[in-house]
């Protein structure tokens, strides 16, 4: 049986503090001893768009003491977090505490590399991670019930993707075709990212075992766009509309719609080319204001979890060209979001990852609710 890891529990019970903690808060809105600590109650912005949503409420945490948590997703309500660095899939309980599922072989962890994505699709898990001879996605039955959740034996279903010490991409999802989404970073060899006959700087479409589909934009090919540096988020609206987050440079952090066949543009335009050969993203932010990570679609709204920004970014489908900010600096920094089981929008911290400065408690999933 896996083993029990219990973390501290932080749930509703807490908000009680909430008064006392913003009374010893810096500017930064982090307590004293570096913990997050929320302030006042948020009220919905004014002027939002037809759809559009946005954080209300009191935040409060699902979870803490996570350990460079980097993907979190639901099997039926039972979320699921993998941690980076110790190659641990954990099942979070109702009470707060989690359970470890199971633990990736044959992992090499190190800088940016380890267990990345997570997706699942009925009674599987699909995980993203990295291996001594390049990036792979396998394949986990999930065995056992709620509360007592199990791997099975992997089947890999793509592996020797390019890897390094960054820039490993790690999202994978499935889109509403039932296609496999990954996101393939460049690996460091910036000149791959335009090369379509390399993996590399890529969003990659497969079926659920790995082939190619046929509807594919280029054929024999699992490339659906190119000239990506490191997607980090993938996501897409009830029309159909596919967006992703990407880490630039030294300049520009995007958002882009996603297009098959698309080609995004680097190593040779980085943010707004305004040419024709290349596709521009719909909005960009400064590298030191963003790291656009993780990314979810909830409702109309695009919602982006911001690593050096250390900010959640809210995006209006109907006008992706704006956006709005909340928490900033309030959490740290900021890994991936998603729809919790409950409706509620959750986001996971990530300053235990080596980058970050942790405060008690962290890493941390924290819910707040939607307008």
């Amino acid at each position: 049986m896996p083993s029990t890891r219990v973390r501290t529990l932080a749930l509703i019970a807490a908000i009680a503090g909430v008064v006392g903690l913003a009374g010893c808060t810096d500017d930064s809105g982090r307590g004293d001893d570096g913990s997050a600590a929320p302030r006042a109650s948020l009220k919905a912005p004014g002027g939002l768009a037809t759809g559009e949503r946005a954080p209300v409420g009191t935040p409060r945490d699902v979870v803490t003491g996570l350990e460079a948590p980097w993907s979190v997703v639901l099997s039926g309500d039972t979320p699921l977090v993998s941690e980076r660095d110790s190659g641990s899939v954990l099942e979070i309980r109702p009470d707060g505490s989690t359970r470890e599922v199971g633990v990736v072989d044959g992992l090499a962890a190190g800088g940016e590399a380890g267990l990345l994505g997570l997706a699942v699709r009925g009674d599987d898990l699909y995980i993203y991670s990295t291996a001594d001879d390049g990036n792979r996605i396998q394949r986990y039955p999930l065995r056992g019930s709620a509360g007592g959740l199990s791997l099975g034996d992997p089947t890999t279903i793509l592996d020797g993707l390019p890897s390094n010490t960054f820039h490993d991409g790690g999202r994978i999802a499935f889109g509403p075709d039932g296609m496999l989404y990954a996101s393939v970073g460049d690996a460091g060899v910036s000149e791959n990212a335009q090369d379509r006959d390399s993996l590399a700087g890529k969003i990659l479409r497969m079926t659920p075992d790995g082939g190619v589909p046929s509807d594919n934009p280029f054929d024999g090919s699992l490339v659906y766009s190119l000239g990506h540096r490191n997607v980090q988020g993938l996501g897409w609206a009830s029309d159909g509309t596919m967006f992703a987050s990407e880490f630039g440079q030294d300049t520009w952090d995007e958002l882009n719609v996603i297009r098959a066949g698309g080609d995004y543009g680097w190593p040779e335009v980085e943010g707004e080319g305004g040419g024709s050969r290349f596709i521009d993203p719909v909005q960009q932010w400064s590298t030191d204001e963003a790291s656009p990570s993780g990314l979810a679609v909830v409702g109309d709204t695009v919602f982006i979890a911001n690593l050096r920004g250390e900010v959640l970014r809210g995006i209006p489908v109907s006008d992706p060209s704006s956006s709005r900010e909340y928490f900033d600096d309030d959490f740290g920094r900021l890994r991936t979001v998603l729809e919790g089981p409950d409706g509620t929008l959750w986001f996971v911290t990530n300053n235990t990852d080596g980058r970050g400065s942790p405060g008690a408690g962290d890493d941390r999933i924290v819910s707040v609710d939607l307008s």
